[in-house]
């Protein structure tokens, strides 16, 4: 299966309400349509996760993650600048910084479920090339959570995913499955509209 057909695959997919797992710049993840309550509500449960703890959102670009949060304060501006300038893509071997996640104050037109009881929401701006490409066909921000169920481990690659996961998603990507490297969430930056800046996750 080529890559193309691969990131086609997972688009209808989620366009149709469902479940897919994928690798990210950071970790495997268990992604759907982040403006669909049902698809999320699969993924809390597939994770059996409480709903009350958010969960991730990848985009493609500066203006994607605009359509998702009221007001971008000019702090994360400076931090995405940072973060592209010194990033490289993780599939490739070459990721000089780690991606960071940035938990915005506003988050607009998301599934309900998906947005913090605070109105935050979980961003990251993908520089990895699949993930880029697929949050770019799909045209929407998808959920990015770790492929574990809640507590386990994070599978850092496809092979040690549990195959309870495996078996109650919709679509497993086929790209990048053979690779056996070591990978890390990312960082996490809580940013408020007054410019206060706290790290949640190193």
């Amino acid at each position: 299966m080529t890559r193309e057909e691969d990131i086609r695959n997972a688009v209808e997919v989620m366009r149709k309400g469902g479940v897919i797992l994928y690798p990210t710049d950071t970790i495997w993840g268990i992604g759907c349509d982040a403006t669909n309550a049902e698809a999320v509500k699969r993924v809390y449960d597939i994770k059996q996760r409480d709903d009350s703890k958010a969960l991730i959102c990848l985009v493609d670009s500066d203006a994607r993650l605009q359509r998702y949060v009221r007001q971008v304060p000019d702090v994360a501006w400076q931090l995405i600048d940072s973060m592209k300038s010194a990033s490289g893509d993780p599939g490739a071997g070459n990721s000089q910084a780690r991606p960071t996640t940035l938990i915005l104050d506003g988050a607009v037109n998301l599934a309900p479920n998906l947005i913090a009881e605070d109105g935050s929401i979980a961003l990251r701006i993908t520089q990895e090339s699949f993930s880029k490409e697929l949050c770019y066909r799909f045209q929407k921000a998808i959920v990015s959570t770790s492929a574990n169920i809640s507590g386990e481990p994070a599978a850092q690659n496809y092979r040690d995913i549990d195959p309870q996961i495996i078996e109650k998603v919709d679509y497993v990507c086929w790209s990048r499955r053979q690779e056996h490297q070591p990978h890390q969430p990312s960082s996490i930056i809580r940013l408020r509209q007054n410019g206060e800046v706290e790290i949640i996750r190193k």
